[in-house]
C-alpha cells in the first residue's frame, strides 16, 4: 500500500535523510482513518492476516530500531562518531524472517539487515541489539561482533555469521551450510545446531545476477535434481536498484520463478500484516521439505545506497517521492493506527523514545575504546597455538580405527618398503581419515576415480560416499561446501584439481574463508585443508593450466597457510600439522601438490630410488615454518622447494664436481607464511646464496626469500635467482624455455666463480 507523500516536491535541497524522519511524524500526526478496537496480543492484527497483535508490534518495534540506527548514522558519520553508512530503510521487513526462523538457524546477512539482526535479538534474553549495533556503527574495540575491525551484522549466540560489505560470495557457503546440516547427520556428527535447522542467506536482487550468486542457484538446484536435501532459504530483498543501476521489473520474478530445483515464494515486505503469510510460507517449506526455497521479498530503498549517495543529483524527484512515499514504516504506522493497536501518541512516542536510545547508546559507543595497537588488529587474524597444534598433530589414541582402515599389522604404510609422493599422500589421507571421523573429502572425480591422479583411491571404498564424494564441475562450489562443513564442526579436505582452477573462486579462501576469523573476532572459523595439485614440470602434458606455478595468487591471503611437500615422508608429516591447525586454531590451510614430483622415485639417475621415502609413523609431524636441509656445506646455499629440491640437489652435485663447492640445499616446504627467522639462519653462514623459484619472476616465493635477506642484515652476501620468466607456460617442450631448469642452477654458480676470478 503506497502511502502519499507529504512532503512537497519543493524541498529539493533538503537532506532526504532528514525528509523520510519528516515524512514519518507528519503522517501519523495526519493520520485521520477509522481505528479498530485494540485487538488482543493472540488476535490479529488485521483481519485475515496471518500476523497476531504481539507478533506486528514486536516486528513494529525492530523496524523502527533499524530506521533510527540508519538516522543516528547520517547524523554522526559527520562528526566522525559513526564509520558506515550503508543502511536497512525500506528493507525492515526483513525482520519478518527472523521471526519466523530461529536463532539457531545460520544466517548469512547482506548489508541491509538491521531490521533481521534487531528482531533476531529477541530469540535470547538479555541482549541489546541497538548497544551492539552502535558499537558496531562506531568500530569499538567493544564490538561483540568483529571486535571493531568492521561494521557487521553477526552474532555468535544468535548463529550470525558476520559478513562485510557482500556482493553474492556468501552464498556459496550459505547453500554449503545447509548441504552441512544433513551431511552432519548421516555421517553421525554432532551438529552444534538442531538437525531440522535451514541456513539463510540474505541478498539484493542486484546481487542475484553475480556470477557467484549464480553458481549458488544452480548448485542447489543440481543439488535438488538428484532429491538430495538442501534446506538453504535464499531471501532475495528486491528494492529494484543496484546503487545506481534500475533491475528491470519483473526479472526477478520472472526468473526465479521458472527455475527448476528452487521453490518460489513472493511476499511483501513492505506490508507486515500482508506478507508475513508468505514468509511463513516459504519457511515451512524449507524447514519441512529440506529443499531449496527462493524467498522474493519485496522492499524499497530510501535514503540512497549510502550515505555518499546524493540520489537527488541523478535520480528525477518525483521518482524519489514516490519511492519514498512507499516507505514500510508509513505502511506499519498505519496499521498500528487502523488496527487500534497504537493511538497516534503511542505511535509517536515509541518513534522517539527509539531515536533517543539509539543516539545514546552511539554516544556511549564513541566513548568505549578503539583499536590502537597493530598486535591487537591482527590478534584473531592467524591464530597459532603451537604446543596444542604439535600435541594433537602427534595424537596416537586412533590405532584401533587405523588398524581397521588398513586392515592388519603387516598392512600398515610405515611397515612398507619406501614410495613415492602420491602414495604417501594416499597413505596419510587414509591414516587422518581414521583420525578424524569428521574429515570429508570431496571434489571432482575424486571419489569413485581416485583423483585424476589416483592420489585419492581407496578413499571411496574404505570411507563411503557419504564423507567421500564427487561434487559438480565449480570450484567456487567446492569451496562454499568446505566452508558450509567447516561450520557445522567437521574438517574439510576439499580438492581443487589443479592450481590454476583456483583463481576461478579464489575470492571464496580471501574474501571468505580466511577472513572470518578476523571479521569475527575469532568467534566464528573456517578449519580446513584444500589439496591442490600444481606446479610445472610435467613432461608430454601440460599448457599454463596443468603447469601452472601461479603462486602469487596464494601469497596475498591473509592468514592463510601454504605447504608444499616434494616427497612423501614430508606430505605425510606436513598433512598430519596442517590437520591440527585446522582441529586447534581453526586455519585455512592450502596443501599444494607438485604433480611432476607424484610418481618420481630417482633423484640422480633411473633406479637409484632415492626420492622414495618410508612412511612416517604416527606420531611425528612436522613444524609450522620448519624447513629441510640437505648438506652442510657453507660455499653455497641453495634456498628452493616443490620440484626445485630434485633439481637442486642434482645442480648441486655438478656445481661441487666443477667448483669444488660444499653445498647445502634448504627445502623451505612453508610457503605461506614464509619463515624469515628460519631463512635468515640457515643464509647467516652462507658465503653465496641461490635463490631457486620456479614460479614467475614478478611477486613469486623468490622475491620473499630475498626479503627476508635484506630484511635480516645479509644484503651484502651474494645472492643470485634462478626463477621462472612473466608468462604463460607453454604447451609441450617450450614449457621448459619459461620455467628454471638445472642447468640455469649451475649456470647461476659459474657468475659466482667468474665474478671472482674476474
Amino acid at each position: 500500500m503506497a502511502v502519499p507523500n507529504p512532503i512537497p516536491a519543493r524541498m529539493k535541497g533538503v537532506n532526504r535523510a532528514e525528509i523520510c524522519d519528516v515524512n514519518f511524524t507528519e503522517f501519523v500526526k495526519a493520520w485521520d482513518g477509522r481505528a479498530d478496537a485494540r485487538p488482543a496480543p493472540h488476535e490479529s492484527i488485521l483481519e485475515g492476516s496471518a500476523l497476531d497483535a504481539q507478533g506486528f508490534r514486536d516486528l513494529f518495534e525492530s523496524q523502527l530500531i533499524s530506521r533510527h540506527l540508519d538516522l543516528m548514522a547520517r547524523v554522526l558519520r559527520v562528526q566522525n562518531k559513526v564509520f558506515y553508512t550503508i543502511g536497512s530503510s525500506g528493507h525492515e521487513g526483513n525482520a519478518m524472517v527472523a521471526r519466523l526462523t530461529r536463532h539457531t538457524d545460520p544466517a548469512f546477512l547482506h548489508y541491509r539487515s538491521g531490521g533481521f539482526m534487531a528482531e533476531r535479538f529477541r530469540k535470547l534474553p538479555g541482549m541489546d541489539p541497538v548497544m551492539d549495533s552502535a558499537l558496531s556503527f562506531a568500530a569499538s574495540k567493544d564490538d561483540p561482533a568483529s571486535g571493531g575491525r568492521h561494521k557487521v551484522w553477526g552474532s555468535k549466540p544468535l548463529w550470525v555469521l558476520p559478513q562485510t560489505s557482500t556482493i553474492a560470495s556468501h552464498l556459496p557457503k550459505a547453500l554449503g551450510t545447509a548441504i552441512a546440516i544433513e551431511t552432519g547427520r548421516r555421517i553421525g556428527h554432532a551438529l552444534p545446531i538442531p538437525e531440522d535447522s535451514i541456513a539463510i542467506c540474505s541478498f539484493g536482487d542486484a546481487s542475484s545476477n553475480h556470477a557467484t550468486a549464480q553458481t549458488a542457484f544452480n548448485a542447489a538446484a543440481w543439488t535438488a535434481y538428484q532429491k538430495l536435501p538442501a534446506p538453504v532459504l535464499f531471501v532475495c530483498e528486491d528494492n529494484g536498484i543496484g546503487i545506481s543501476v534500475k533491475t528491470p521489473t519483473g526479472w526477478i520474478a520472472n526468473r526465479f520463478r521458472q527455475m527448476p530445483g528452487l521453490d518460489y515464494f513472493f511476499a511483501d515486505g513492505l506490508d507486515l500484516a500482508q506478507g508475513y503469510v508468505e514468509v511463513q510460507r516459504a519457511v515451512e517449506n524449507c524447514r519441512r521439505s529440506r529443499r531449496p526455497t527462493f524467498l522474493h521479498l519485496k522492499t524499497t530503498r530510501i535514503m540512497g545506497h549510502a550515505g555518499t549517495d546524493f540520489e537527488i543529483e541523478w535520480r528525477p524527484i518525483e521518482e524519489l517521492c514516490a519511492v519514498e512515499a512507499s516507505d514500510p514504516l508509513l505502511r506499519s504506522a498505519a496499521i498500528a493506527l487502523e488496527s487500534g493497536l497504537m493511538s497516534k501518541d503511542e505511535v509517536l512516542h515509541l518513534y522517539e523514545a527509539t531515536r533517543a536510545r539509539c543516539f545514546a547508546a552511539a554516544e556511549e559507543a564513541d566513548r568505549r575504546p578503539k583499536l590502537e595497537r597493530l598486535e591487537d588488529v591482527i590478534a584473531p587474524l592467524a591464530p597459532y597455538s603451537p604446543e596444542k597444534v604439535q600435541a594433537e598433530a602427534t595424537r596416537t589414541d586412533y590405532a584401533e580405527r587405523r588398524l581397521a582402515v588398513f586392515g592388519s599389522e603387516t598392512r600398515l604404510p610405515e611397515t612398507q618398503a619406501p614410495r613415492h609422493l602420491a602414495i604417501q599422500i594416499n597413505n596419510a589421507l587414509h591414516d587422518l581419515f581414521a583420525k578424524y571421523p569428521e574429515t570429508l573429502l570431496f571434489g571432482e572425480d575424486v571419489a569413485q576415480k581416485g583423483g585424476v591422479y589416483t592420489v585419492t583411491k581407496g578413499l571411496h571404498k574404505a570411507f563411503g560416499p557419504r564423507r567421500v564424494f564427487n561434487t559438480l564441475l565449480d570450484e567456487t562450489t567446492i569451496f562454499g561446501l568446505a566452508q558450509g562443513f567447516a561450520s557445522m564442526g567437521m574438517l574439510p579436505v576439499p580438492e581443487i584439481q589443479y592450481l590454476a582452477y583456483f583463481h576461478n573462486a579464489g575470492d571464496q579462501i580471501r574474501g571468505e574463508a580466511s577472513s572470518l576469523q578476523f571479521f569475527s573476532n575469532d568467534q566464528f572459523r573456517n578449519p580446513m585443508v584444500v589439496r591442490m595439485a600444481g606446479l610445472g614440470y610435467q613432461r608430454g602434458f601440460g599448457g599454463h593450466f596443468h603447469n601452472d606455478n601461479s603462486i602469487t595468487a596464494l601469497r596475498d591471503i591473509p592468514g592463510l597457510i601454504v605447504g608444499c611437500a616434494s616427497r612423501g615422508d614430508d606430505a605425510a608429516t606436513m598433512l598430519r600439522t596442517l590437520m591440527a591447525l585446522s582441529k586447534v586454531d581453526g586455519r585455512v590451510s592450502i596443501f599444494l601438490e607438485p604433480i611432476a614430483l607424484y610418481m618420481a622415485k630417482d633423484l640422480y639417475q633411473p633406479g637409484d630410488g632415492l626420492w622414495l621415502t618410508p612412511f612416517p609413523a604416527p606420531g611425528e609431524a612436522m613444524t609450522l615454518g620448519e624447513g629441510r636441509v640437505y648438506g652442510e656445506g657453507d660455499d653455497l646455499l641453495i634456498v628452493t622447494y616443490g620440484n626445485g629440491v630434485p633439481m637442486s640437489l642434482r645442480a648441486a652435485r655438478r656445481i661441487e664436481q666443477q667448483h669444488g663447492w660444499k653445498t647445502r640445499v634448504v627445502d623451505l616446504r612453508w610457503l605461506v607464511p614464509l619463515n624469515d627467522a628460519y631463512i635468515v639462519e640457515q643464509a647467516r653462514s652462507a658465503r653465496r646464496i641461490i635463490v631457486v623459484d620456479e614460479g614467475r619472476r614478478s611477486a613469486g616465493v623468490g622475491e620473499g626469500v630475498i626479503t627476508a635477506l635484506v630484511e635480516g642484515g645479509l644484503g651484502s652476501t651474494p645472492v643470485e635467482r634462478v626463477v621462472g620468466v612473466d608468462t604463460y607456460t607453454p604447451l609441450a617442450g617450450a614449457a621448459f624455455l619459461v620455467i628454471p631448469g638445472e642447468d640455469d642452477i649451475v649456470g647461476a654458480a659459474a657468475k659466482f666463480a667468474a665474478s671472482a676470478t674476474g
